[in-house]
């Protein structure tokens, strides 16, 4: 078994990482993916950046700021994880990356929102749950007057 947990830098993302840490404390024998998807790259980008490597090395940059937070929460868990930095629409690539690993399941963070807003999820959480072949499990984000 593995999971992909999709990782943005945010606090919800933070979120599914901690349960899919949870789910690892709770005896489930597991690999973990972590995941984020960056921006694809633009023309103007292309023509400012002197070579190809400058841009992978820009945009893996940003995608290893919005992976920190959650390695930093596996790494003190002591718990071992592979690493993704995708590129292009997330959604798709989500699953794609999910698929390339295997992945049994993806865990993906979604914010708490009121009532009525809450009950549509976020573009990516769509796309991933109409794309994805595995069980897409949305972790709900917790504010702070919420605990």
């Amino acid at each position: 078994m593995k999971i992909l947990i999709a990782i943005d830098g945010s606090p919800a993302a933070l979120d599914a990482a901690r349960h899919g840490l949870q789910l690892a404390r709770d005896g489930l024998r597991t690999g973990f993916v972590l995941a984020t998807v960056q921006d694809p790259t633009y023309l103007y980008e292309m023509v400012l950046a002197p070579d190809a490597e400058v841009l992978e090395r820009v945009s893996g940059a940003v995608g290893s700021r919005a992976l920190a937070g959650a390695e930093e929460l596996f790494k003190a868990a002591g718990v071992a994880y592979e690493r993704e930095i995708g590129s292009g629409d997330p959604a798709t690539t989500l699953v794609e990356i999910a698929q390339r690993y295997g992945c049994t399941a993806i865990l993906m963070g979604a914010r708490g929102m009121g009532a009525l807003r809450g009950v549509l999820l976020g573009s990516v959480s769509q796309g991933v749950l109409q794309r994805a072949a595995v069980p897409v499990i949305i972790v709900k984000h917790e504010a702070e007057g919420d605990r």
